[in-house]
């Protein structure tokens, strides 16, 4: 996944264009070159649901056999990590009957695990992409009598700096970003590119033989999952908010055992049924974690003051002043939720943490 969720800016989004269309893009205007002695810019292509946007080129380059073109990535208004990366494809001609051959140059990872679907070797160019250039090529060729056989290595100049802040190195794509995009569109802050990233972490758990994998809602959590279990690195999902999306999918591609680790007021949500725990999108139950602190035997006093407190972390703080277990109510509750998801093939335990990081509720597989 290339996506870093920010802070969503007020007014009308601008939608922008995935590292995919970008590739896609150079690769035709560069194809296009080659057979015609010139570089169309901006350079127009046809992506998978009928939109044809046109890219203007930032660098282009002809020589006999190779000939290199360069865009500018358009991330629109989404908080995306490889925005206004240069995304530069190199098209070099292949003899006849090579067909269309994808490397991987600079900036540009490598499949190093099982799971994903780009085989193990290949350099990490999702199949729409590929596809998007072949139908390009394709298309040139029949225009200008080309033969169609050519070698398109896609570089991304500072991709491995950005693929660290990626997921990555986590599932296996070494030495830089994936060329990513299904439809070739980027919609700002689309939930849909993080559900994604999330269902290639549990394929590739399961491609590598994952037993026990680790669903967390942030760094915090999952410092702890680590710090208790020392997990790989491919074994630890970042869940964020997105625990139905994670839930969904586990169920029709189980792992043996799940721990799901997060803060009091996001696994306090999940305990009562909510399955997107973004803060702005569903909120803590109040009325709920009051009920719960009166069965665990809290005074009405208590309750009632749960149910005015500011934020969970003080209704958390006001549990424990009390000597109630309250997290590990919540752990129980959240987790009887998540298994309410599933099918019975993955056994789950939930860990609820402080700011800290410290355990402060939990329930067992």
């Amino acid at each position: 996944m290339n996506n870093a969720m920010g802070n969503k800016p007020r007014g009308p989004l601008r939608r922008g264009w995935t590292t995919g269309a970008c590739a896609a893009a150079a690769a035709k205007a560069a194809y296009a070159a080659l057979l015609t002695g010139e570089f169309p810019d901006p350079v127009e292509i046809r992506l998978p649901k009928g939109d044809r946007p046109s890219f203007a080129l930032a660098r282009q380059s002809l020589s006999l056999q190779l000939a290199t073109a360069g865009i500018v990535k358009d991330a629109g208004d989404d908080p995306d990590v490889t925005h206004g990366a240069l995304i530069l494809s190199h098209v070099r001609l292949l003899p006849p009957g090579a067909g269309v051959v994808f490397q991987a140059g600079v900036g540009v990872g490598i499949v190093t695990k099982p799971g994903l679907p780009i085989p193990v070797g290949e350099p990490a160019i999702n199949p729409v992409p590929r596809q998007i250039m072949r139908e390009a090529i394709a298309e040139l060729a029949q225009t200008h009598g080309g033969a169609g056989d050519v070698e398109i290595t896609v570089e991304v100049p500072n991709g491995a700096e950005l693929g660290r802040h990626t997921w990555n190195p986590r599932l296996g794509i070494l030495g830089g970003i994936s060329i990513l995009g299904t439809t070739g569109v980027v919609h700002p802050y689309s939930c849909s590119a993080w559900i994604a990233s999330i269902h290639r972490g549990i394929d590739v758990c399961r491609a590598n033989g994952v037993d026990h994998a680790a669903a967390c809602t942030g760094s915090t959590s999952e410092a702890t999952v680590q710090r208790l279990y020392h997990l790989p690195g491919h074994a630890l999902i970042d869940m964020g908010d997105f625990a139905g999306g994670t839930l969904k999918y586990l169920r029709r591609h189980p792992i043996p055992r799940l721990t799901i680790a997060g803060g009091f007021g996001k696994l306090s949500k999940l305990a009562g049924g909510t399955m997107d725990l973004h803060s702005g999108r569903s909120e803590v139950d109040r009325e709920q974690l009051a009920e719960v602190l009166l069965s665990l035997g809290a005074t009405p006093p208590l309750a009632m003051a749960v149910r005015s407190a500011n934020t969970a972390g003080e209704i958390l703080g006001l549990a424990q002043s009390a000597g109630l277990a309250l997290g590990d109510a919540i752990a129980a509750r959240a987790r009887d939720q998540a298994l309410a998801m599933l099918d019975g093939d993955v056994s789950i335990e939930v860990i609820v943490v402080d700011r800290a990081g410290e355990v402060v509720g939990r329930a067992g597989f």
